[in-house]
C-alpha cells in the first residue's frame, strides 16, 4: 500500500515542520502521508510547504518524480535569481504539475505562502500498457 487509509485527520498546523534538505531556513515542510524512496525510485508522498516572508531558493530544482503543487495561500514567485530578484509571481488558487526531469524555480515568497504538494513515481511502462476498466470487461 502506498499510503494509508486517512479519514479527515485533524492537522496540528503548528507542530511537525522541518526544513527540507537542500532547502534555506525559512522553508520548512509538514509530510501529510506516505514517503518517497530516490534508491528504488519508488512511493508517493502529499506534503505542505510553507514559505516565510522574504524566504527564498537560489537554484532550479529537478528531480525523477512527477510533481503536483498547488498554491494554498500567499505569494509565490517563480524564476527568480540567485539573490531572490525577477521571477513570475503567482497567488492563491494556481496549481502546477512537472513531469520527472523538468528544471523549475528557484522559488521566493514575498509574504509567505503555503503549497500543497503531491510527489510520485511511475513507471512509464505501466502507464503505456494500462487497460482502461471498460476494455478489460
Amino acid at each position: 500500500m502506498l499510503k494509508p487509509h486517512l479519514e479527515f485527520v485533524s492537522l496540528d498546523l503548528n507542530e511537525g515542520w522541518s526544513v527540507p534538505s537542500g532547502y534555506p531556513q525559512g522553508i520548512e515542510e509538514k509530510i501529510l502521508c506516505g514517503s518517497l524512496s530516490p534508491e528504488t525510485a519508488t512511493g508517493c508522498r502529499t506534503r505542505l510547504l510553507r514559505f516565510a516572508a522574504g524566504n527564498y531558493t537560489t537554484a532550479p530544482f529537478v528531480h525523477a518524480y512527477w510533481e503536483e503543487v498547488y498554491l494554498v495561500q500567499g505569494d509565490l514567485t517563480v524564476g527568480n535569481d540567485a539573490n531572490g530578484q525577477g521571477g513570475t509571481p503567482f497567488g492563491p488558487n494556481t496549481y502546477a504539475c512537472r513531469p520527472p526531469g523538468a528544471f523549475h524555480g528557484p522559488f521566493k515568497s514575498e509574504s509567505g505562502c503555503m503549497l500543497l504538494e503531491i510527489h510520485y513515481y511511475v513507471k512509464e511502462h505501466a502507464i503505456a500498457t494500462a487497460v482502461p476498466a471498460a476494455v478489460a470487461a
